[in-house]
């Protein structure tokens, strides 16, 4: 990771902002003390799309209720 000074910064920007762009990260100093970071931008993640299941899945009636006492012992290992 590559530490330069701020004047190099300011006239070379857009190089490294490219370089930036390719995944590289970079370190500004001042007075040889980093300050910032120039890192790629990480794409958002797209927007989920609602009701994609719909009309596709059917929820049973008995979804909420509580479980049969058979099924429960299953989880607590047959007791």
């Amino acid at each position: 990771m590559p530490k330069i000074n701020i004047h190099q910064a300011k006239t070379h920007l857009s190089r490294y902002v490219k370089e930036a762009a390719q995944g590289k990260e970079i370190i500004i100093a001042k007075a040889g003390k980093p300050v910032a970071r120039i890192v790629p931008l990480v794409a958002a993640k797209a927007a989920r799309k609602l009701g994609l299941l719909d009309k596709k899945a059917r929820i049973p009636d008995d979804f909420n209720e509580p479980l049969p006492d058979e099924v429960l012992a299953e989880f607590l290992g047959g007791k």
